[in-house]
């Protein structure tokens, strides 16, 4: 999914929440979840967009209708130590979808 296609589901009230995902490295992803199901941002060429910052994923998203959004931080046990085998859970922190300045 695109921004435009993004932003053409906020406005029909089609997405449920977005999560901003913290990779490894201080990249960011974004995808919208509608319907149980992860749609991931993509660039113009189809590829995963990383974003940089919690500001830059607002500034793109000032047009849009406030949404749910989340900052999701993955598990990275199994990636540490070489641990795994344990059940996966990442957390997940509300965030206030406009910034406050």
């Amino acid at each position: 999914m695109n921004l435009q296609e993004l932003n053409a589901f906020a406005i029909a009230g089609k997405v449920d929440e977005l999560n901003l995902i913290s990779m490894e490295g201080g990249i960011y992803l974004l995808e919208a979840r509608m319907h149980g199901a992860a749609h991931p941002l993509r660039d113009g060429h189809g590829k995963t967009l990383s974003l940089r910052s919690i500001e830059h994923a607002r500034d793109m998203l000032q047009t849009f209708p406030v949404l749910p959004f989340n900052l999701v931080h993955t598990s990275v046990h199994d990636e540490m130590c070489g641990l795994g085998g344990g059940i996966s859970e990442s957390l997940k922190v509300p965030l206030a979808f406009r910034s406050a300045l």
